[in-house]
């Protein structure tokens, strides 16, 4: 595999061409939404230019947004390893899942039992709480493991019964980047008859996902957290779907996708999918290779770059006194982990170390991040939250640097030095 050309890549990213005081702007957020290469902005422009209409018109521009709309689902599905008419596409993981939830639990009756992770973000919590409330089924918490942030697969296994219908798991977690063993919790679930819903949210920027592989049932992502537009897609094995009911208007063709699309928004998933291609050719992959093929190298491409980044980072962070990490510290185990930090600093609100580096041109997040329960099991809800530092492959040795230096000039002064 050949090793990446990151300034090469940075190029085709305009957003990194902003500067604050002369400096380039550093964009560490990518765990909340990342940047998009041209080739995206492209796509969505050129398809308002040449393609803007309505789904199922007997006339060219309609037919050409079919072509697009149709394309997109097999680019989806490409990088999730999975058939196209097995993905549902809309407005986020967090509204599909809402929408999945009301036909999955339809299928469930009072007493049967949902298990859930205080590791997930809320948008494979709450969806479940709410129809569980609904239709009177049980939570069981698989409760995490907060000296590293891990779920262990025991704790699972004294969970589940005869009547667990659904493990609803993170395949990784944005707020402290866990990577969760996602084949054995399919594997777990599937042991009592229940169906595994994966969030990948996070996962898919930093991993090559393959949901067949793994053999979850449900899959859930965001395009906007891999290099693309507001989209939301959802795999689900295909002989569930088709027994599911479903919520929709009665005229509608899909089944899960209701309401006008965002066309052009696919239009720029396709395209984010295609810059992943591209990715991959650089890595090594024949230009006419299969689609998958050349994003499963992207992925692992990816991968090398930006972990001995973290490695980096991490080594950066913990030589600076006050700081606190989460999750998994030790570097023999950092493939279990994607590279996002998740700090503490001692004496300073995590809003206000977030400030302090917002004010140097350095973008980072500070909160729960959704993950509202994790942060709450780890004490922190009512101060604030973490620091979450998000690396992605377009970002730098020279960028990491920076931000170790400002965090060590708050460390040293404090407060005060954070509200400068």
């Amino acid at each position: 595999m050949k090793t990446l050309d990151v300034a090469a890549l940075r190029a085709r990213f305009p957003a990194l061409a902003r500067t604050h005081d002369g400096d380039p702007y550093v964009y560490f957020d990518g765990p909340g939404g990342t940047q998009v290469p041209d080739s995206v902005i492209e796509a969505v422009s050129r398809y308002y230019r040449t393609s803007n209409a309505n789904h199922g018109g007997a006339f060219a521009t309609s037919r050409a947004s079919d072509e697009i709309i149709d394309e997109a689902h097999a680019a989806i599905a490409d990088l999730l390893g999975v058939g196209p008419n097995e993905v549902i596409l809309g407005a986020n993981m967090t509204t599909l899942t809402f929408h999945l939830s009301r036909s999955i639990a339809a299928t469930f009756a009072p007493g049967d039992e949902i298990v859930l992770t205080g590791l997930d973000h809320a948008a494979n919590v709450d969806p479940w709480i709410a129809a569980a409330g609904d239709r009177g089924l049980v939570i069981r918490w698989w409760e995490p493991h907060l000296d590293d942030c891990t779920l262990h697969l025991d704790d699972l296994r004294a969970l589940l019964s005869p009547r667990t219908r659904l493990v609803a798991a993170g395949w990784a977690s944005n707020a402290v980047g866990t990577i969760n063993p996602v084949a054995e919790i399919a594997a777990l679930a599937h042991s009592v008859g229940a169906w595994a819903y994966i969030d990948a949210v996070h996962a898919a920027p930093h991993l090559s996902i393959d949901a067949r592989a793994v053999d979850a049932d449900f899959v859930a992502c965001s395009v906007y957290k891999f290099f693309g537009p507001h989209v939301g897609a959802v795999y689900g094995r295909g002989s569930i779907l088709r027994s599911l009911p479903a919520y929709k208007v009665r005229p509608a063709e899909s089944k899960f996708e209701t309401g006008t699309g965002n066309f052009e928004g696919l239009a720029g998933s396709l395209a984010a999918v295609g810059y992943l291609e591209d990715v991959g050719v650089m890595a090594g992959a024949a230009p006419d290779a299969s689609r998958r093929d050349k994003l499963v190298t992207a992925m692992r491409a990816i991968r090398n770059v930006e972990m001995p980044l973290y490695r980096r980072l991490h080594d950066g962070l913990a030589a600076i006194g006050g700081v606190r990490l989460f999750g998994i510290t030790d570097p023999a185990a950092f493939d279990r982990r994607t590279p996002t930090a998740a700090l503490t600093l001692v004496g300073v609100s995590s809003h206000d170390v977030a400030a302090a580096l917002g004010a140097e041109g350095i973008a980072v997040w500070d909160g729960d991040f959704y993950a509202t329960g994790l942060i709450e099991r780890l004490g922190f809800a009512e101060t604030g939250g973490v620091v979450r530092i998000g690396l992605t492959h377009y970002n730098t040795a020279a960028e990491v640097d920076r931000l170790l230096a400002v965090l060590t000039q708050i460390s040293t002064g404090g407060a005060a030095a954070a509200a400068r």
